[in-house]
């Protein structure tokens, strides 16, 4: 039957595709439905502009780092186009003058960038990146290990746990310690124990809150900053290894879309699922919105967990428990991705250049401060958008020149913070008061930067939400907290990227690894689909020899 698949991939973002493309390479007859009309879901290089159809954008996710050099290999991604250019330095220039710049290849110049703000810091930056290395070397790893079913007593879940135990027998008390604070603590606190300078605390703070409902002063921020730093899984290379992809976060996808097709993947877009079909408490296929009918005994589902449990299945199916921890799965958010079409790029009185300078082909931030990203988070929650937004900022078109045939440069903004509960609604002007505000901001430590901006693009939460599935405009498709990780992650008992439901398995950012552009859930999903399948096909063959 045309319709009949070994496995159904709901969703054809970059875990959908990864999932998909390990499906098929191991022989399975595979099918990829996206409900959009183009691959990538976050993960998308796009032209917003009609009156600049040559310019293109990353519109959501904007750079790249902690994806297996295994997922790269085995998919023979770089043959099928991925490449990523290494990002430049870290550069803040604050209002009050001067700026600082951190250079992660080169200590020495980041002493003394930082020196000229706090000598007592400068010394102490090496003793932190060694501490965090650390801290790195044990729970990379753990980001590609399949989160064991803490407090089962089945003899196969002890074992699970036992491995993992005996894997990491090598740590120490004080490493145990780290982690616990890590997991536990504000990264406004940590950053405390190591530096005296707001600026530099400023600096580190941005990657305790990115994408995430918190300020830096919230417990467990400082996980935050662990994951987005961590850039080795255990078998790739670099601490903190960030870069931006040749073409956009889309020729990320569109390279993995390539892997997949090649192994033998159908790839259907505009193919929105309208339910998940069971029989017996097994996943048996898929309905499309129209009541097109797709038959397979695997379907991995790599969308927002309320919209895979919650609206693809009948409640009744599900077990009430987990149907209750889905509910209450955290996925608020506060924040809004700005792309801007710039004539030419800043010219900063801290560090005047005329055109393209190495300060342009890094981070290019506006977080001068922990109590300035605190005050915006406040802002929030009091129910407005912040008055003085921070920004994560790239300019990536410095390294990858695919993006600006013209010359125009790209800067992406991931910006924070506006109220969770825009998601709701557009707040069109709002947002566009908000944009206005962040790009006064940069003004006043470049001036002309305002009189630069040709287009903006703006992304809320609610376009977040209606337009990419992300709700409450989550870009993890779930909050970063400490009860919403590890063996958390979506929900206990289901950590393994399995479901309640047979021969359904999950793969969304939701699952353990996810938070970034790394194609690990997707990858352990299909992993785990396999693993079972093996399991039943030796099963069958015992059977048939015993007969």
């Amino acid at each position: 039957m045309t319709n009949s698949y070994d496995a159904i991939v709901i969703g054809g973002g970059h875990n959908g595709l990864v999932s998909a493309a390990y499906l098929a390479r191991a022989g399975l007859r595979t099918v990829v439905l996206e409900s959009r009309t183009a691959l990538g879901g976050a993960a998308a290089t796009e032209q917003p502009w009609p009156e600049a159809p040559h310019l293109s954008v990353t519109r959501l996710s904007y750079v790249m780092s902690l994806m297996p050099s295994t997922i790269i290999q085995d998919l023979s991604l770089e043959r099928h186009g991925y490449k990523v250019h290494p990002m430049g330095p870290y550069y803040q220039a604050f209002p009050e003058g001067g700026s600082l710049t951190i250079y992660e290849e080169d200590p020495a110049r980041t002493h003394d960038e930082i020196a000229r703000w706090s000598k007592k810091d400068a010394e102490a930056w090496g003793r932190w990146n060694d501490w965090l290395q650390g801290i790195a070397n044990v729970m990379g790893p753990l980001l590609t290990r399949v989160p064991p079913t803490i407090g089962s007593h089945s003899p196969s879940d002890l074992a699970d746990l036992a491995k993992l135990v005996w894997k990491n027998r090598g740590v120490d008390t004080r490493m145990v310690a780290d982690i616990t604070r890590l997991m536990s603590m504000s990264i406004a606190d940590l950053l405390d124990d190591w530096f005296e300078s707001p600026q530099v605390k400023g600096a580190l703070a941005v990657n305790g809150v990115i994408g995430t409902w918190a300020g830096p002063f919230a417990p467990g921020t400082a996980y935050v900053m662990a994951h987005h730093s961590i850039g080795d899984v255990g078998d790739g290379a670099g601490l903190g290894s960030w870069g931006y992809p040749e073409g956009g976060m889309g020729a990320v996808a569109a390279a993995i879309a390539r892997s997949a097709r090649e192994l033998g993947v159908e790839i259907r877009t505009e193919a929105r699922v309208d339910s998940v079909s069971t029989r017996n408490g097994r996943a048996t296929g898929v309905v499309l919105v129209g009541g097109e009918e797709l038959a397979a005994p695997v379907v991995v589902t790599t969308l927002h967990p309320k919209t895979a449990f919650l609206d693809h299945l009948p409640r009744t199916e599900l077990p009430a428990d987990f149907v209750s921890d889905i509910e209450r799965w955290n996925t608020r958010s506060g924040v809004v991705k700005i792309n801007l079409a710039l004539a030419e790029l800043p010219n900063f009185t801290a560090n005047p250049s005329k055109g393209q300078a190495e300060h342009h082909t890094g981070s290019v931030e506006m977080s001068p401060t922990m109590e300035f990203i605190e005050r915006a988070f406040q802002d929030a929650r009091e129910g407005r958008a912040a008055l003085a937004p921070f920004s994560d900022g790239v300019i990536p078109t410095t390294l990858d020149k695919t993006m600006n045939p013209d010359g125009t440069h790209i800067f992406s903004m991931f910006t924070q913070y506006v109220p969770h509960e825009w998601a709701e609604e557009p707040h069109t002007e709002e947002l566009e008061a908000y944009t206005d505000r962040l790009i006064d901001l940069y003004d006043e430590v470049a001036p002309g930067f305002k009189g630069s901006v040709l287009h903006r693009d703006i992304v809320g939460p609610h376009e977040m939400q209606q337009e990419y599935g992300l709700i409450g405009g989550n870009i993890f498709h779930g909050e970063l907290t400490p009860e919403q990780l590890f063996h958390m992650r979506p929900a206990p008992g289901y950590a393994d990227y399995r479901t309640p439901i047979d021969g359904l398995y999950n793969g969304s950012s939701a699952t353990h690894g996810g938070g970034g552009v790394c194609g690990i859930p997707g990858w352990q999903a299909a992993r785990a689909a396999l693993s079972d399948r093996r399991g039943r096909w030796d099963r069958l063959r015992s059977v048939g020899r015993r007969s």
